[in-house]
C-alpha cells in the first residue's frame, strides 16, 4: 500500500510564498510522474504542474514563473514552491503520483491567499 502525505499549507497573504512537500509512504515504486493539483470551492480538479522521474515539467498557464516543481527520487518526495500567491490560487493541492496504470492521490492540503 502506497500513501502520500502532503505538507506545508496554510494562510498567507497575496505576494508571498508557500512550499508544499508531498512524502511516499508504504511499499513505494519509482513513479513515473509525480505533481500537483488543485481544487478551488465550486470548481473541478485541475493540475498545478507535473514532473516525471528524469525531471520534465509541464506547468499549468496560471502557474508559469511562479510556481516551480521538484522532486527528490532517493525521498520518493515531490515539492511545490509558490511565489507570489493571488487570492485565485486559493484552494486545496493534492499530491499525485503514477506508476504504471496505478494512480494514488494524498489527502489534500489547504492553501489560503489572502488580498
Amino acid at each position: 500500500q502506497v500513501q502520500l502525505v502532503e505538507s506545508g499549507g496554510g494562510l498567507v497573504q497575496a505576494g508571498g510564498s508557500l512550499r508544499l512537500s508531498c512524502a511516499a509512504a508504504g511499499r513505494v515504486p519509482s513513479f513515473n510522474v509525480m505533481g500537483w493539483y488543485r481544487q478551488a470551492p465550486g470548481k473541478q480538479r485541475e493540475l498545478v504542474a507535473t514532473i516525471t522521474s528524469g525531471g520534465s515539467t509541464n506547468y499549468a498557464d496560471s502557474v508559469k514563473g511562479r510556481f516551480t516543481i521538484s522532486r527528490d527520487n532517493a525521498k520518493n518526495t515531490v515539492y511545490l514552491q509558490m511565489n507570489s500567491l493571488t487570492p485565485e490560487d486559493t484552494a486545496v493541492y493534492y499530491c499525485n503520483a503514477k506508476y504504471i496504470y496505478l494512480n494514488y492521490w494524498g489527502q489534500g492540503t489547504q492553501v489560503t491567499v489572502s488580498s
